[in-house]
């Protein structure tokens, strides 16, 4: 089984962002970013896919909306981000 596409939309200076994709990155986990500093068509797609969020990031693993930094971060701490990410 493949491993799920993971999404992460950020903004310019965010620490969150960073922070999460930080993880990622040691993880070894390939992501797709989307910056949506200045708006744009990806900032109304993140809201297509997650209309309650209004902060970044906001993340997805497949078609899983696990939401931002902190919520990410929990799942490591829980041991259910490795099965996530492999699928």
């Amino acid at each position: 089984m493949a491993a799920p596409e993971v999404v992460i939309y950020t903004k310019f200076g965010c620490g969150y962002c960073f922070r999460a994709k930080r993880l990622l990155d040691a993880k070894g986990v390939d992501y797709t970013e989307h910056d949506i500093t200045m708006g744009g068509p990806k900032r109304a797609e993140m809201m297509d896919r997650a209309p309650n969020a209004r902060t970044v990031p906001q993340i997805f693993i497949g078609e899983t909306h696990v939401g931002g930094s902190d919520e990410l971060h929990a799942l490591d701490q829980s041991g259910k981000l490795d099965a996530m990410l492999q699928g």
